[in-house]
């Protein structure tokens, strides 16, 4: 089964920046689209971002629309989201998945205003 292993979490100030690593653990991610959740405190888990198997083609949730990116190397079996310009609001546990895996630990981000 494979496992997604996130990281790359942390404190910043806002308007700062922060890259996310969503490594495979068990197996691979290669073939899989991944998607980017996150959850805030109090809150229901929301949709980030998304990627196809290749790359070629990424979707957004309009909250982070312009500000993250999300990236995948399958050559390293590994999935990234670049968050840039921060805000408090971005504060949640942050999640990387696909249809059919089992949901990781997360990664805390916390922005500080």
């Amino acid at each position: 089964q494979v496992q997604p292993v996130e990281s790359g979490g942390g404190l910043v100030q806002a308007g700062g920046s922060l890259r996310l690593s969503c490594a495979a653990s068990g197996g691979t991610f290669s073939t899989y689209a991944m998607n980017w959740f996150r959850q805030a405190p109090g809150k229901e888990r929301e949709f980030v971002a998304r990627i196809n198997w290749n790359g070629v083609s990424t979707y957004y949730a309009d909250s982070v629309k312009g500000r993250f990116t999300i990236s995948r190397d399958n050559a390293k079996n590994t999935v990234y989201l670049q968050m840039n310009s921060l805000k408090p609001e971005d504060t949640a546990v942050y999640y990387c998945n696909a249809v059919g895996l089992s949901w990781g630990q997360g990664t805390q981000v916390t922005v500080s205003s």
